[in-house]
């Protein structure tokens, strides 16, 4: 009754549910989120986290994507910045410009894009900036 075993209650900054894009879902715009993203829909715009990025396989953006790590299993136009881990699963069409620290390509996996390696810290350096950048336009 009183034991202190309680399970935590997760919030998105800690571990909680991802925001998502749903299949049939369209949406044009940015989105600016530290939280994690899983894309089922389409998204025209760019998008900006300080999480994961998960593309579905019916999902599709088009546009500029700043993040920590992505899983992309669907398509990708555009610029993608990825400061640690990039893994594209058999299904994934990508095309643009990608810079990555990490990166991990399936067999079957479509890649049409230039690609820049680059150390973990200089990518993290460069996000930390964004956001610094995001706040001060917002205040």
């Amino acid at each position: 009754m009183f034991s202190d075993n309680k399970k935590p209650r997760l919030s998105p900054e800690i571990g909680g549910q991802p925001n998502r894009i749903e299949k049939n879902t369209k949406i044009k715009g940015d989105i600016i989120s530290e939280a994690d993203f899983r894309i089922d829909g389409k998204l025209d715009g760019n998008l900006k986290t300080s999480g994961k990025v998960v593309i579905g396989v019916d999902g599709y953006i088009q546009g500029k994507v700043e993040c920590v790590n992505a899983d992309i299993e669907g398509s990708f136009n555009g610029e993608l910045l990825v400061s640690e881990l990039l893994t594209l699963k058999e299904s994934a069409v990508i095309e643009g410009a990608v810079t990555v620290a990490k990166l991990a390509i399936e067999p079957g996996a479509t890649f049409n894009a230039t690609c820049t390696m680059k150390g973990k810290e200089s990518l993290s350096n460069n996000k930390k900036q964004i956001f610094k950048n995001e706040k001060e336009k917002v205040s």
